[in-house]
């Protein structure tokens, strides 16, 4: 059964704009397109760093290190130096709280 934990409520989160959330031990954003909602693990696939304080445009993340980019709604790599994807999660809306499913940290 997949398990969804409140995040903030979906109005403080501005389009185009994130917040940053602890969800049972994994560093994930939440973003705001348009009124949709996506939750990316908060990890550069290429240098291992925290994407939370890089831009958000157009539909994308720059990692403030080195400036790689992810699509926030798949978690494709869209530019050198990084190749690999970040993690995506399930996200709901649920009376009017932003809500994303994560699955524990392995101990």
């Amino acid at each position: 059964m997949t398990v969804f934990t409140p995040v903030a409520r979906a109005v403080t989160i501005e389009n185009q704009r994130y917040v940053a959330a602890t969800v049972n031990g994994r560093a994930v954003l939440v973003f705001n397109l348009d009124g949709q909602f996506f939750a990316i693990e908060d990890r550069c696939s290429h240098a291992v760093n925290a994407l939370n304080g890089g831009r958000c445009r157009n539909g994308r993340i720059f990692c403030p290190l080195h400036g790689a980019q992810f699509d926030i709604r798949t978690g494709q790599a869209k530019s050198p130096p990084a190749s690999v994807p970040v993690q995506t999660f399930m996200v709901e809306v649920r009376d009017g709280y932003v809500n994303v499913a994560v699955e524990p940290t392995p101990v």
